[in-house]
């Protein structure tokens, strides 16, 4: 059987149909409703929400009356409540971290709704069959330009996000027994990033699954950002053809006061996506195995290829110290060989002060762990930084790990990286703001290299960091929300290097899963989202630097 690729990646320039004659045949595309009940779980933030909801979109009693049950996910939901986060660099953590398998579990055996719609149907039992998946429209704002190839780590740009979707297929093919629809984040009404996405969306109809060498039928894309850029622009399923037809405009036909698509754009989105819903399940269906593969040979060879280059020797840098083990400071003692211990700096031209030490009472493991103890004033800045005597040599790991306290929630910090010398120090960060869970007790957090970028204040501001052979130092960093202080405690502890993520595991029982798994992620456990109630025109690497603040549901 052709994959659903090769059933749907159809594209038409223009609200005239052209010829197909050069494309596979299309014979026995089924629209109708499956016999049986299938089971359905929507990632989302609010317009999904609005999508789903009964007097609004209406998709959730359609799909209902086509014999799916519907559950949904949104912010606050989950483990690490990575419901939080579902802009496109998030789909890294969701389908291609070390917390894979835990949130995917989560995914997999929910059946709780949360949105407003009408669920009729009886929960027929078992796993979710269907994953369905969206970004919020601020990640229609792609950095960069309409052709950039795949790019090399996750951010909002044309190349992050198309680097982004490679990543994901890869544990998508591992999941044969799971069907998994991208629905493409909607169109924002601000023309500057349109012809991005546009060009980003055609990309992922019509080139992702074929770039990429993908036969299976689990995988299938539904345009929500083309069906409402346009009254004349449509992805749906029609004289015995599934047509992709672009209009006149790259922006939202469709708004309601802001970049929300309106009830008449939602439901014109629904009657597009039934039947295509329909097809893409009877055609995996047809085939899609009752249990996922128990070996890895489901991996497309590019992902082989990927996993024996990461096993190669790798040259040693010149002048790093390579790290003895994983772990970094677990703070027993004052000094790390090789440093002067942990050091404050503050901002002497405000009445900013910070301590900084290693210091008992409190600790993830073992007895102590860093104290930082700050009075930041507003728009100042305070730093506890540990610098190497030599490089050191980090790159057996893909990041770092830590576990975090704080006395209170919303206290905004940085993880900073050093590179170069102390006369042309290069900084790299990533900000964090503390999520209430710290206050009762330690939260593990995990930052990828390709996490840090460079500083703002800096030459080559945004640039990724990519010198884990060679740091010179690590600290944490104090800064403030604008003109307001920044006042209160954090502990650290364990600091270590990221081991490899491993995505292939045995067949195992929830408990067990939830047992065995290392309570760390690829990304930290409140990762940035962006706010879903205006839209944001940010340089593509804020996608790192930017808070991580936790959204308000919003309606």
């Amino acid at each position: 059987m052709s994959s659903i690729s090769r059933h749907i990646n159809i594209i038409i320039i223009s609200a005239v149909l052209i010829s197909l004659a050069a494309s596979p045949p299309f014979q026995g595309l089924d629209p109708e409703p499956p016999d049986e009940v299938g089971k359905l779980i929507f990632i989302h933030h609010s317009c999904g929400e609005n999508w789903l909801a009964d007097g609004y979109g209406n998709l959730g009693r359609e799909l209902g009356k086509n014999n799916y049950f519907v559950s949904d996910t949104n912010y606050g939901w989950g483990p690490d409540y990575i419901g939080d986060r579902t802009d496109i660099p998030n789909w890294i953590e969701w389908f291609r971290s070390s917390q894979t398998p835990v949130y995917m579990d989560a995914l997999f055996t929910e059946s709780g709704q949360l949105s407003g719609f009408t669920r009729t149907l009886s929960d027929p039992g078992g796993e979710n069959q269907i994953v369905m998946f969206k970004s919020c429209f601020p990640n229609s704002e792609l950095a960069g330009s309409p052709n950039d190839p795949p790019g090399t780590y996750e951010e909002l740009s044309v190349g992050g996000a198309k680097y982004v979707y490679n990543e994901i297929l890869k544990y998508f093919a591992t999941r044969p027994d799971k069907l998994f629809i991208v629905i493409t984040a909607p169109p924002v009404s601000d023309p500057t990033y349109s012809e991005n996405a546009r060009a980003f969306n055609n990309w992922l109809v019509n080139d992702w699954l074929d770039e990429n060498g993908y036969t299976r039928n689990n995988v299938a894309v539904f345009d929500f950002y083309n069906v409402l850029t346009d009254a004349n622009a449509h992805h749906r399923y029609a004289n015995g053809k599934i047509e992709h037809i672009t209009g006149r405009q790259d922006t939202l036909a469709y708004p309601t006061g802001d970049d929300h698509p309106s009830e008449k754009g939602s439901r014109k989105a629904t009657e597009e996506f039934i039947p295509l819903m329909n097809i893409y399940y009877n055609i995996w269906k047809e085939d899609a195995p009752i249990m996922p593969p128990e070996s890895s040979s489901v991996l497309d060879s590019t992902d082989q290829a990927d996993d024996q280059a990461e096993t190669q020797p790798q040259p040693a840098s010149p002048g790093g110290q390579a790290a003895i083990s994983g772990l970094i400071d677990d703070f027993e003692t004052d000094n790390p060989p090789g440093t002067n211990g942990w050091e404050p700096f503050w901002d002497e031209a405000t009445s900013t002060s910070m301590h900084c030490a290693s210091e008992p009472e409190m600790a993830n493991s073992g007895s102590r762990s860093l104290l930082l103890d700050f009075e930041v004033s507003p728009n100042a800045w305070a730093t506890c930084a540990l610098f190497y005597e030599n490089s050191q040599d980090f790159s057996a790991g893909e990041g770092l790990t830590f576990f975090m306290h704080g006395n209170e929630p919303g206290l905004l910090f940085d993880v900073n990286i050093y590179a170069g010398s102390p006369e042309a120090r290069e900084t790299y960060l990533y900000t964090i703001e503390s999520p209430p869970e710290s206050v009762q007790g330690w939260v593990p957090f995990s930052l990828n290299w390709s996490d840090f970028h460079r500083a703002d204040w800096e030459e080559n501001a945004g640039q990724p960091f990519e010198k884990p052979d060679a740091v010179t130092g690590i600290a944490f960093g104090m800064n403030t929300f604008p003109d307001a202080p920044n006042t209160g405690t954090i502990r650290i502890d364990d600091l270590s290097l990221l081991e490899p993520a491993v995505l292939e595991q045995p067949e195992q029982s929830p408990g067990q899963a939830e047992s065995a798994q290392e309570p760390m992620d690829d990304e930290p456990s409140r990762r940035f989202s962006l706010p879903c109630g205006s839209a944001l025109a940010l340089p593509s690497f804020l996608v790192f630097v930017c808070f991580g603040l936790r959204k308000q549901r919003m309606a």
